[in-house]
């Protein structure tokens, strides 16, 4: 068995899931780490390697729940415990409830969702033998803050918050936190992907609107992510369970973009 502690990430192959996974690695942790692109995951297990890691390396779709269940099987199989879950794996489509099928609507929930519910209680299970362990769900700001853009994935990011609450009062007798973490906007593949009617990417003028109402002038970045979660998983943070931790640059609680209030005050939003 080993003596560090175990931690399990999904949608662990680029973006918050790799930065998360090297971050354990760098702080001590064994990781097991999955995501659907083996090749993707490859790289990230290199980086691993690095900090003198040497993860367990498990490809596959949320979707399929066996290959779910088998992720916490293998892991206290392959460890000999599991001390924390990262719940952070996401599926959507760019689509409005107008236009959204129900094939789609259903795979967005039964991976953002359904998954992590269900990976909650399967690992809460080792969890609750071992007296304690720490369940991380990675949910968003837009679960507060919808653009009406993508439905199913908003509907699931609001759910996931609220299982948060309900797992931990759940488990919290049995040593087991559970935390949900609403990043904002942050500079992965996901929040790059969208497009104007014609089909041409929008990134950039999204990215600066975005960046005009946020306080810090800037999105965020993967590893200042990955270090709130896994501070969230240290025993620094013992005493936090059943809540939702904002990282945001301050952008849900601001108002007006920058530009309009440098149109007010130019002298004191600069």
């Amino acid at each position: 068995m080993s003596k560090k502690r175990i931690a399990l990430v999904t949608g662990a192959s680029r973006g918050i899931g790799a930065a998360t996974a090297i971050e354990f690695a760098r702080r001590g942790y064994s990781v097991t780490i999955t995501a659907r692109s083996a090749d993707a995951l490859d790289d990230v297990a290199g980086k691993i390697r690095q900090t003198g890691g040497e993860p367990l390396i498990r490809p596959g779709d949320l979707a399929d729940f066996d290959f779910a269940q088998s992720l916490i099987k293998e892991t206290v199989s392959h460890f000999g415990r599991l001390d924390v879950l990262v719940n952070n794996a996401a599926w959507r489509d760019l689509v409005t409830m107008r236009n959204i099928t129900l094939e789609s609507w259903e795979r967005t929930l039964r991976i953002c969702l359904t998954a992590p519910a269900f990976m909650s209680r399967w690992a809460a299970e080792q969890m609750e033998q071992q007296n304690g362990g720490v369940i991380i769900n990675v949910s968003s700001l837009a679960s507060e803050r919808a653009d009406g853009l993508s439905p199913a994935y908003i509907a699931c990011k609001g759910a996931l918050n609220s299982l948060t609450y309900e797992l931990a009062s759940l488990y919290g007798s049995k040593g087991i936190r559970v935390v949900s973490i609403r990043p904002g906007a942050i500079a992965t593949e996901m929040a790059g992907d969208y497009q104007d009617a014609q089909g041409s990417n929008l990134t950039q003028e999204l990215r600066k609107n975005w960046e005009e109402s946020i306080p810090l002038k800037r999105m965020g970045s993967p590893e200042e992510i990955a270090k709130t979660i896994v501070w969230l998983s240290d025993d620094q943070a013992s005493y936090i369970t059943g809540t939702s931790l904002l990282v945001d640059g301050g952008w849900e609680h601001n108002l007006s973009p920058y530009r309009l209030k440098h149109l007010q005050y130019p002298k004191e939003f600069l």
